[in-house]
């Protein structure tokens, strides 16, 4: 099964060449559930031809907001909708989690509550799965027809479920703990509060619940559609 990751930003330079880019983590995430990946950096405005040019979807993080104004957002909201149409199933994380929110009619601000950095527990209906998170943006109001599947204290909306056409998750479970340190040692500074960052780095020891994230994604993107 091929799946296109729609990347919609960069790791940071200092990180990249020992840990990867964005769509390098979620190979190594994804890795053994039999997909195959080719990726179009939309960031840089490199758009796939149809949303038939792989078999599901999976839009990364970034460092820009889904309410800013880039010229590659509005074509990614169209294709966001296009997939939706065809029923070609899209995942999208951290931004990819928005922009889909945003694209389908919801609505994603920035977070007066401040930043949600590191490991943290979110309850998946009665479960909880610890996962890496960076964010200060939320998605504030969730479109209609879409189903909250995780939430916490501090985000509400923090998984949606679209009945079969996408699954979306604000948190990071691509984020290994060392990039989460390095998050903190290079784009955290000066933007996130030190007392925010100091928390977090008491928690990159905890262990996580990537995998399980992974196995739903997985599970997710190979359910049989019609």
């Amino acid at each position: 099964m091929l799946i296109g990751i729609l990347q919609t930003g960069l790791a940071p330079d200092a990180l990249a060449p020992d840990m990867g880019d964005y769509p390098d983590m979620f190979a190594r995430l994804l890795d053994g559930h039999g997909f195959t990946f080719r990726t179009w950096k939309v960031v840089e405005g490199a758009f796939p031809p149809s949303v038939d040019a792989a078999d599901g979807w999976l839009i990364t993080g970034s460092r820009h907001g889904v309410y800013e104004d880039h010229p590659w957002i509005p074509p990614l909201e169209e294709f966001i909708r296009a997939a939706f149409a065809a029923r070609v199933p899209v995942v999208g994380i951290c931004f990819g989690h928005q922009i889909v929110a945003q694209a389908m009619g919801g609505k994603v601000e920035r977070y007066a509550g401040g930043w949600a950095v590191g490991a943290t527990d979110y309850d998946f209906g009665g479960e909880t799965l610890r996962l890496n998170a960076w964010h200060r943006d939320q998605v504030v109001e969730a479109p209609e027809g879409a189903t909250v599947i995780a939430s916490n204290d501090f985000c509400a909306n923090a998984a949606l479920l679209y009945d079969d056409r996408a699954l979306t998750v604000q948190a990071h479970p691509e984020f290994r703990p060392e990039f989460v340190d390095g998050l903190m040692k290079t784009r955290g500074k000066g933007v996130v509060p030190d007392a925010v960052m100091a928390e977090a780095a008491t928690r990159l020891s905890l262990p996580l619940q990537d995998k399980t994230m992974a196995a739903r994604i997985a599970a997710f993107f190979k359910k049989p559609r019609a």
